[in-house]
């Protein structure tokens, strides 16, 4: 497989690979892995929101106040 990078990235991922002791390929391989991991979560996630939303699995405006007034430190 062949990258190609801007050349200030490229220049970034030189220092990187120089302070950290790791090759470039080792890098760019970790950086594919958290990058997927972290999309396929997301995915997942607004996967599951959207069945949840299909099967009209909604907060109430009470649930929803409960909430804000948790996070604005209200309590009523």
């Amino acid at each position: 497989m062949t990258i190609r990078l801007e050349s200030a990235v490229k220049k970034r991922l030189d220092r990187l690979s120089a302070a950290t002791n790791r090759s470039k390929s080792f890098l760019a391989a970790e950086a594919i892995r958290e990058y997927i991991s972290t999309n396929e979560w997301q995915i997942q996630e607004i996967r599951a929101a959207i069945a949840e939303a299909d099967a009209g699995d909604f907060a109430s405006d009470a649930d929803v106040k409960a909430l804000t007034d948790k996070w604005d430190g209200h309590s009523d």
